[in-house]
Parts: structure tokens; sequence; C-alpha cells
């Protein structure tokens, strides 16, 4: 009982403080450019700003919800606060908080994944920070370096690369069931090139088919 109520005031504190700071975030992110645009006597035209909110503003806004449908339940509250705050989901959060969650062995909805989820994403910020603000201070001199054609493969898959490493050690688990939507994916990014900029949203229909064949596999298991 003891446990229950710190665990229910903790996350009513977390949810106090990560609404806070959601809206003071917003705030600044929402009004720093107007403030800047009137300070410096360069207001935009409305009229211009909805049509460029228009046209991509409504393909992020529903790939924004999206990945407040998915991410959410993965990371619980704290983490998930943290996580649209911060940002860099995909890249960062998401791998460090799963990687945290396996390493522990915590189970998705519970308590502890709250909390592994909160920590493992906090110290991604604030390495992140810490690793942003050494770069911007060696910028200049490793420019030549950085710019160099040779590591250019090297920066242009670096993603492809983390997240295969993460997928291989899920799709090992059942490599029947993973590759069905694997190659269902790979197949319309062929035929359907502008989808690539699209990939929070295609998360869905690729989630989708696969829970739809874990499904049928579960229930002919059962019927057998």
């Amino acid at each position: 009982m003891e446990k229950d109520r710190y665990l229910e005031k903790y996350e009513h504190d977390t949810h106090i403080i990560g609404r806070v700071t959601s809206i003071v975030t917003l705030i600044l992110l929402l009004g720093s450019p107007f403030v800047i645009g009137a300070y410096l006597g360069s207001m935009p035209k409305f009229s211009a700003l909805g049509k460029g909110f228009l046209s991509v503003g409504l393909v992020w806004t529903i790939s924004s919800v999206v990945e407040f449908l998915v991410y959410t339940p993965m990371l619980g509250a704290g983490g998930s606060y943290l996580a649209f705050i911060t940002g860099n989901l995909i890249n960062m959060k998401i791998p460090c908080a799963m990687n945290a969650k396996d390493l522990v062995g915590a189970k998705i909805g519970t308590a502890e994944n709250e909390i592994i989820s909160t920590l493992s994403i906090a110290t991604s910020s604030l390495v992140t920070i810490a690793i942003l603000a050494i770069g911007v201070l060696l910028l200049t001199p490793l420019k030549p370096v950085l710019q160099s054609p040779t590591l250019q493969p090297a920066f242009n898959n670096v993603v492809p690369a983390l997240f295969g490493a993460m997928a291989f050690k899920y799709f090992r688990k059942d490599i029947r069931l993973a590759i069905i939507p694997l190659a269902a994916m790979i197949l319309l990014f062929i035929f359907v090139p502008s989808l690539t900029s699209s990939t929070s949203m295609m998360i869905l229909p690729a989630g989708a088919i696969a829970i739809a064949l874990a499904w049928f596999k579960f229930k002919k298991g059962a019927s057998k």
C-alpha cells in the first residue's frame, strides 16, 4: 500500500511538472520567432504563414499524433514528457529507452519501466547537450574532417545501422513473423519513394500487419 501511494504521488507530480514544462516549451518555441520578428521589424505575412503551415504542418501534425499514440505506452508519462520536449525520439530517445528496458528486464506498462524510461531519456538528453556543446566548440577545428568525402557514407548510414542492429534483436525471436511486414514496407518504399519522408506514419500499417500475423498465428496455435 505504501508503494502504491508513492507511485500514485510520483505519477501525479510527473504529470504536473510535465504539463507545465510542455506549455512553457511550446510558448518559447512558438513565441521566439514572433519576438525576433517584432524586434527586427520583419514580421511575416500571416497569409504566407498559413500557406506554409498547410504545405508541411498538416503532415507533421498527423505524424506527431501517430508518434504520441505509438511511443507513449512504451515510455510512460515521465519518459514521454522528456522525450517529446527534448526531441529526436526515433534516432536517440526510443533506442536508449528500449535498450535500458531490456538491460534491466522491465516490462512495458509497469512502474519499473516508467522509472527506467525516465532515467534513460534524461541521461540521454544530458549527454546529448554535453556532446552538442563540445561539438559547437570543436566545429571549426574539425570542419575539414567532418566534410571529408571519405566519411560521408558513414554519416549517411548511421541511422540505418543503428536501427538495423536493434531490429535484428527482435526479428530473430520470430523471423517468419518479422519478414512479411519488413518485405511489405521495403516493396512499398521502392515503388512509392515519396513515402520515405513519412516513416512515422508508416509505423501504423507495418504494426497492423505484424499484429494481424501474430493474431492469426496465435489462433492457429490455439486451435491445434
